[in-house]
């Protein structure tokens, strides 16, 4: 299945609230300055809606099928390979993209190379359990597809995010009509079983390993005048003649 099946959700009633919510929650989520870098990976159209694209000029979006806002910088190619210079973005948003992504972690990967240090990551997926998800995943699929091999755990993308150091900083369940942020980890059970769709934002945190060097302690020789004549340390006893 396509990502077509994004833009049929989103064009039914409750995908068009699902919408209006998730640009509530990337509105919030976009804290960086005009001036920084941001980059987009997946096209949506509606990006005038949570970012103005006149005013935060270095706003790049990648589509491999030119999709996205017509106002902002884009460019066509693919996420598990990105054109984007290592450690230059300062923000990175993949909206309902790994969903529909063969290379879902090698495009991870990527995203991690090309962020900052203390750089922000914002994340919308599917909730793998929704009741409407699946029933409009069902309705529009073909038989080569699999719902598995689509839509990603909570669990699954926290694990991935670990391994490649990022520390959840909210994450957001969207229900039927509204929805709850939660700081760090993910909300009750409840929220997430009741919910359309989730989000995340993270922060990429990078570690300097300090090597650990032996601590060499020193003793004082006494000096020694002569050929031959080894030096002594100066807590050895001493025979007098």
């Amino acid at each position: 299945m396509k990502r077509s099946f994004l833009f049929t959700l989103y064009q039914t009633p409750r995908g068009k609230l699902l919408q209006t919510m998730e640009t509530q929650y990337l509105k919030r989520g976009i804290t960086v300055s005009c001036k920084q870098t941001q980059l987009q990976i997946g096209g949506l159209g509606w990006e005038q809606s949570f970012v103005d694209c006149s005013l935060y000029n270095n706003y790049l979006i990648l589509d491999d099928k030119g999709l996205g806002e017509s106002g902002a910088l884009k460019v066509v190619a693919k996420a598990s390979k990105l054109p984007v210079q290592t450690e230059s973005m300062d923000l990175v948003i993949i909206p309902h993209m790994l969903e529909f992504d063969a290379k879902r972690f090698q495009t991870l990967r990527e995203v991690d190379r090309v962020l900052k240090p203390g750089g922000e990551l914002l994340m919308l997926c599917f909730n793998p359990h929704s009741p409407y998800v699946r029933f409009q995943f069902l309705w529009d699929m073909k038989l080569a597809d699999s719902w598995r091999a689509h839509f990603i755990s909570r669990r699954r993308v926290q694990d991935w995010l670990k391994l490649l150091n990022f520390e959840l900083v909210n994450t957001v369940e969207f229900g039927l009509d509204s929805f709850a942020i939660t700081q760090g980890e993910f909300g009750s059970p409840l929220l997430r079983l009741l919910s359309m769709a989730y989000g995340l934002k993270a922060v990429k945190r990078q570690y300097s390993l300090i090597p650990l060097t032996p601590v060499r302690s020193s003793q004082t020789t006494l000096a020694t005048a002569g050929a031959g004549v080894e030096n002594q340390p100066l807590n050895q006893d001493v025979c007098d003649d």
